[in-house]
């Protein structure tokens, strides 16, 4: 019997882009089956709470079958063998973020060898997309509806950010 592939996708997704989704989109064709995993970081101040995160997420990608959304504290690495993937993905924009996904790419493995770290360059059209910049344009009251799912985008009107 084959063994199914499990990957993660972790993040704190707050909030989801469609840079992230495409992300999700391109990894789901990789692995049986896609956990991601939105991080509760105690350290950071969300606009978002990890319930809504997991809800946006479990919204914006409820017609693909394959993935499943969850919470996590601590360490991806733990996160990844608590759930028997053995594929991390991450997603890169530019350089800089080679340069730090790295190093951590390669702690992951060091803690944890049976578990391997794959990263996706963002398409194009996405690669100046991030959480914090949509945020930005919002606030300053720029229509952000081509940079996220139209589920996030209500949320983020709720928020009192368009």
């Amino acid at each position: 019997m084959k063994k199914e592939k499990i990957g993660i996708y972790p993040g704190s997704f707050d909030p989801v882009t469609n840079g992230h989704m495409d992300i999700i989109k391109r990894s789901i064709r990789l692995v049986d089956k896609l956990i991601v995993g939105v991080l509760n970081n105690s350290e950071k101040s969300p606009l978002f709470s990890v319930d809504e995160r997991v809800k946006m997420l479990q919204e914006a990608t409820k017609e693909l079958s394959n993935v499943t959304i969850m919470s996590f504290n601590g360490l991806t690495v733990d996160f990844a063998k608590d759930m028997n993937a053995h594929i991390i993905i991450r997603g890169l924009r530019a350089i800089s973020d080679f340069e730090y996904e790295l190093q951590i790419a390669q702690m992951n493995h060091k803690l944890y060898p049976d578990v391997d770290t794959i990263f996706l360059t963002t398409s194009i059209e996405h690669s100046y997309l991030s959480s914090s910049v949509v945020k930005e344009v919002a606030r300053y009251g720029e229509d952000i509806s081509g940079f996220v799912p139209p589920n996030v985008l209500k949320m983020l009107e709720c928020k009192n950010i368009k």
